[in-house]
């Protein structure tokens, strides 16, 4: 069950990160058609170059760890742009702030979440 949570959750906060980042650049376009597959797509690739990133950055540089996230978003967005079309990406600048920009809306996202979700939760269990 915990594990199911946590890829909702990761869904969810994908989902608001690539809507933040597409709302603020310019050059990055979402197609509704597409959305949820770009989302899936984005968050399944992810979870499969998250651990490989850290490995490498544990086993070459532990100072690069901190910005194994940055490059998992990036990787993650070129991929999402290559196996879908629901996401579109121009330009070399556009692709970099769209990695860091889908980063940190992300962390906000996974962060802030369970607060929202878990007190829903708690009013609703508390109404009679």
């Amino acid at each position: 069950m915990r594990l199911v949570l946590s890829v909702l959750l990761q869904l969810v906060a994908n989902a608001i990160a690539l809507v933040v980042a597409a709302a603020i650049l310019e050059n990055m376009t979402l197609d509704a058609g597409g959305f949820f597959i770009a989302v899936g797509v984005f968050t399944l690739i992810s979870f499969i170059v998250s651990p490989m990133i850290r490995q490498a950055a544990l086993r070459k540089s532990p100072a690069i760890l901190g910005g194994s996230a940055l490059i998992v978003s990036l990787l993650a967005l070129i991929g999402t742009v290559i196996l879908t079309d629901g996401m579109q990406i121009r330009g070399p600048g556009t692709w970099v702030l769209a990695a860091v920009v889908v980063w940190f809306a992300g962390v906000v996202a996974t962060f802030l979440l369970p607060f929202v979700i878990f007190k829903r939760l708690r009013e609703s269990k508390a109404e009679p």
